[in-house]
């Protein structure tokens, strides 16, 4: 390839070369300049004389801004755009996150909030970049779409880790808490839902009636065992044991496997239902685990005249442990292993409705002493 000649200007240092445009295809010079930088020689394109407008003077000025280092060279332009670029936003950093957690259970669900709350207004912002103004903002954004404080606080609560996680990594600086403050929205998460006896007796009757079989039998399974839904969506036949009388749970929430009892309403449920060509007792597409019965569960729920507020599956959990605790045959440890919660804590919530049953025993005692007093009284 012939080297194209280089024409001289009245200007030092500036010159230029005729080629020709590659979409208009007309001739035009494309200045370049020459120069001296920290005893580097540097030789740099200025500009096309039409594309850019560039002519010998102006070449000249930026000749000499470059020199005295008040506008950087097309190399340190360069340079700066690519720190630019590979500097570590939220958003790559959040990609690093999601590699990272992928074998927690929530990772999903942090995904679908990242997306719906964090995204939009912080992806491309630089972490040392985020305020407490900012935190602010979202919290006020996130609550002016009517979003419940719970749901706000995990928005905000995963900024927070993507943050923390990037300085133990040493991704991005660590947070500092006097500049960066997250102001959470007061969440009451003590929601014990219950049903009376007739809202119990018009759900039963609305299972029973129900089209979706797999629907009305896995809400059984929840209100006879007190089983989380995730758990009865990935049981498999090989976790029951008929003969002893047990179900292993997998990989349950706290972690651990856990087993419970088979009782005989669940035993029913499942000798009666058909083993299909899948190793899941309520098989999904594809023969695999079932992954959503929302809708199903909903309609269930409607048909019986519940409340809107009804958590179908989780609030079937409540209602087998608020029977089991009221009960006043079931101590707090043995409800506690039934719900396979870690800490007692959890269990708290219904110590009341214990708390009522013995105090009902008790009266017992007393009935009995005064009618036997009444009869003494009536025999002198």
């Amino acid at each position: 390839m012939a080297v194209k000649k280089r024409n001289k200007t009245a200007y030092k240092g500036v010159f230029y070369i005729t080629s020709t445009h590659p979409t208009t295809g007309v001739n035009e010079k494309i200045f370049y300049i020459r120069y001296y930088k920290n005893g580097k020689s540097i030789e740099e394109k200025a500009g096309r004389q039409h594309q850019d407008r560039m002519t010998p003077a102006k070449a000249n000025r930026l000749r000499v801004l470059r020199i005295e280092g008040r506008v950087d060279s097309n190399e340190e332009r360069r340079e700066k755009i690519r720190a630019e670029r590979e500097k570590m936003n939220t958003s790559r950093l959040w990609e690093t996150f999601y590699d990272a957690k992928q074998e927690n259970k929530s990772i999903k669900d942090d995904r679908n909030r990242w997306r719906a709350y964090l995204l939009k207004d912080f992806g491309r912002k630089i972490p040392e970049e985020i305020s407490t103004t900012d935190i602010d903002k979202l919290r006020r954004k996130l609550q002016d779409r009517g979003l419940a404080p719970g749901t706000v606080k995990q928005g905000l609560v995963l900024l927070k880790r993507i943050l923390n996680f990037g300085a133990k990594r040493g991704l991005c600086q660590p947070v500092n808490q006097a500049k960066l403050h997250f102001e959470m929205p007061k969440v009451n998460n003590i929601k014990t839902e219950d049903l009376t006896p007739r809202q119990l007796s018009s759900l039963m009757e609305a299972i029973e009636t129900s089209s979706n079989k797999p629907a009305a039998n896995m809400m059984l399974m929840a209100l006879y065992t007190g089983m989380r839904k995730g758990e009865i969506f990935k049981l498999r036949w090989n976790d029951i044991n008929f003969n002893r009388g047990f179900i292993t749970l997998k990989d349950p929430k706290g972690g651990t496997d856990q087993r419970i009892p088979l009782n005989n309403l669940t035993r029913s449920i499942l000798e009666d239902l058909p083993q299909k060509d899948s190793e899941y007792i309520f098989p999904g597409r594809d023969n695999g685990p079932t992954k959503e019965m929302r809708i199903p569960f909903r309609r269930i729920c409607d048909n019986a005249g519940l409340a809107k507020d009804f958590r179908p599956m989780h609030g079937l959990r409540h209602v087998f442990a608020s029977t089991l605790a009221s009960s006043g045959q079931v101590d707090m440890y043995t409800l506690q292993k039934l719900l396979t919660h870690k800490t007692p804590s959890m269990v708290q919530r219904y110590a009341h409705l214990r708390d009522d049953a013995m105090m009902k025993a008790s009266e017992v005692v007393g009935d009995m002493y005064q009618k036997m007093q009444k009869c003494g009284g009536q025999k002198r």
